[in-house]
């Protein structure tokens, strides 16, 4: 009786083994994350919705691997918006990941200025260096000690990825800084978030297109300052590195949405994405909608897929601008 017994508990402990196992590996073929779009007027106007948009990642935190905030978190750059926008991100401090990159309302010589200089000053007292170091997987910052522009480092799926978060408007240092990180890094996967890319006819952001980084006063800088539009970044990171994936910002109204994919130097696809749903957008009566990009990547199935969804309404937009897929991805 006793050897059945000793019998029967091993055979369960092998089939729990073999069960936990395949669990992992099928989750291993997956991971999920959240994209925040310009959350300025829902920071200056509509607290509860923002709130409530932190509230739900945090309440999905065993789903999402981490969050990409893809610039103009306030609308002011001022203290009282900035700590509107901490309290949200405190939430999830500790929980799961997030990676900001500061958009033109997130810089300015006082508030209401905006990107007239690159001052960051505000964003980077309410997000001190340590703090965003410790939460955030984050491994190298550029300039440093600074969350102006920074790289965090995930595993996904047994693989490594890398997330270069990138000011508005990069310079031509940041650049150089981002492209050395990912020459470091030549075998991980990498996401590029930054505020000013995409245009909403779906091209990247340049010639005479509205909202241009050139146009603001950090436009005025040159040489290794010299700021960078969507086709400057193109050209001087994005097509250069093989490994390089996505590409996720915002900045830009009308529709408030685009994609693209393209041809990097290397003959694979690099799937950019603009998403923007705050007041002024077409379709954005009040501001107030909430909506978030939920990204997963299915490395099993080489599918990219997105979808829109607002925590404040509980409601997602189906319309094929707002939920769409990028199929037979090259990982």
């Amino acid at each position: 009786m006793i050897h059945c017994l000793k019998h029967n508990l091993k055979v369960l402990l092998t089939l729990s083994f073999l069960m936990l196992s395949n669990f992992y590996c099928k989750a291993q073929d997956s991971f999920e994350f959240v994209v925040l779009p310009d959350t300025q007027t829902y920071v200056e106007e509509f607290p509860e919705v923002y709130m409530k948009q932190m509230q739900w990642i945090v309440d999905q935190n065993d789903r999402f691997s981490f969050v990409i905030h893809v610039g103009d978190i306030t609308q002011n750059n001022s203290e009282t918006e900035w700590k509107t926008a901490k309290a949200g991100f405190s939430l999830l401090e500790g929980k799961i990941p997030f990676h900001l990159a500061l958009g033109n309302h997130d810089m300015g010589s006082k508030p209401g200025k905006f990107a007239d200089t690159r001052n960051t000053e505000l964003a980077n007292t309410f997000f001190p260096i340590n703090e965003y170091l410790f939460n955030n997987k984050i491994i190298a910052t550029f300039p440093e000690n600074r969350i102006d522009n920074s790289c965090a480092e995930h595993d996904l799926f047994g693989e490594k990825w890398l997330v270069l978060s990138l000011e508005f408007g990069p310079r031509n240092k940041t650049i150089k800084w981002a492209n050395k990180i990912i020459a470091n890094h030549p075998n991980h996967k990498i996401i590029v978030n930054t505020h000013a890319y995409l245009y909403n006819d779906n091209t990247l952001q340049d010639g005479n297109d509205w909202y241009l980084p050139q146009k603001y006063g950090v436009g005025n800088d040159i040489g290794e300052n010299k700021v960078n539009d969507g086709s400057g970044l193109w050209d001087k990171l994005i097509s250069k590195n093989e490994n390089i994936i996505l590409v996720f910002s915002g900045h830009v109204l009308g529709s408030g949405v685009g994609q693209l994919v393209s041809l990097n130097n290397f003959g694979k696809n690099v799937y950019q994405m603009l998403a923007n749903y705050q007041k002024n957008v077409i379709g954005v009566e009040k501001g107030d909608s909430g909506y978030l990009r939920i990204i997963k990547v299915d490395k099993k199935n080489k599918v990219i897929s997105v979808k829109t969804y607002s925590p404040w309404l509980d409601a997602y937009k189906t319309e094929p601008e707002h939920e769409f897929s990028f199929e037979n991805v090259q990982f």
